[in-house]
């Protein structure tokens, strides 16, 4: 005996109908824009119009620059553009008066910065970790230099230096005839004084590098040391300071960029001349100088490209290996 059985069909479901009578709209399927027309311009302008000025005025005039070495130019017309191919150089390193003693000083810029106020910043970074009363103050103090002008910084330092009515002439008496110290205009001396301006700016910089550095370093270290007996010095010695090689390798390339882009200050004191050349200098007298050998201080410019490249490149190459481990 068969039974039959009645399937029963599940009644699909109508779409309910708006009360104007207008089936809705179905929301569109696939990837939804999160940014509108006006964002993607906005967004274009902010990263194409730093990136063209970029280019513009720093990669094509670094490679003008290396293209217009190997050339005579005086910057009257494109014609006058003449090959000349290592002369430049060869004319650089042999003959010139001032590229020996350049080089001379900017070393010596070098080997002051990283030997006084880099130990003296350090030590301001570790005084001030110890969150002593006013530190916040004393921070702002040390730094102001910093973000002011070199231009300002040299102007300040012009005041202090000036033999007539300068701050040290007076307190030494330095200031009456017979006794004059020509701070700024004797060739023993100006260099010296400008590295004094120099290194009261670098030691806030160099103060604010380290003082990152030490509020980076595990705070169980010095728990440790502390439990083991050690005293302040050992601690910064055997604990501290050797976790700080990487804020080190840092202040040593800033250093070295400090000390070869140097300009404004040594510009402001006195142009550069009597003593006080630097690389920077010569690049400027030639190009915008009185003779106007665009193709001789791109020459000393390239020099210049070269020996900051030598210094960066390595640093580039470390970190980025250190972050393909990490």
């Amino acid at each position: 005996m068969t039974t039959d059985t009645e399937t029963t069909e599940t009644p699909k479901a109508t779409p309910l109908a708006s009360p104007s009578g207008v089936a809705p709209r179905k929301r569109p399927t696939g990837h939804r824009r999160l940014l509108t027309r006006r964002d993607r311009i906005t967004l274009g302008l902010m990263a194409g119009v730093p990136t063209v000025l970029h280019v513009a005025l720093v990669w094509l005039t670094a490679l003008a620059s290396i293209a217009l070495a190997f050339t005579t130019w005086d910057g009257i017309g494109f014609d006058s553009i003449k090959w000349v191919g290592l002369d430049n150089f060869r004319e650089l390193f042999t003959t010139n008066p001032q590229f020996w003693p350049a080089v001379q000083h900017n070393v010596i810029w070098f080997v002051v910065l990283i030997l006084l106020p880099t130990p003296f910043g350090l030590f301001l970074a570790v005084q001030l970790d110890k969150k002593i009363r006013f530190s916040r103050v004393y921070q702002t103090a040390f730094f102001l230099p910093v973000v002011m002008s070199m231009a300002v910084i040299g102007f300040v330092w012009q005041l202090i230096y000036n033999p007539d009515t300068g701050l040290i002439n007076s307190m030494i008496g330095a200031n009456t005839s017979g006794h004059y110290i020509d701070w700024i205009g004797d060739p023993d001396l100006n260099l010296w004084a400008i590295l004094v301006a120099a290194s009261w700016r670098h030691a806030g910089y160099m103060m604010i590098l380290y003082l990152a550095g030490l509020k980076s370093v595990d705070p169980a270290l010095r728990e440790a040391s502390a439990l083991d007996g050690a005293g302040e010095w050992q601690t910064f010695k055997n604990v501290i300071f050797p976790t700080l090689r990487p804020t080190n390798t840092v202040v040593l390339v800033v250093t070295i960029i400090e000390a070869l882009r140097a300009f404004d200050l040594v510009f402001v004191f006195n142009k550069g001349a009597q003593g006080t050349e630097l690389l920077s200098i010569l690049v400027t007298n030639n190009i915008i100088g009185e003779s106007s050998r665009i193709g001789y201080g791109s020459a000393i410019a390239v020099v210049l490209l070269v020996i900051s490249l030598a210094v960066i490149i390595p640093y580039l190459i470390a970190t980025f290996r250190k972050e393909r481990r990490a």
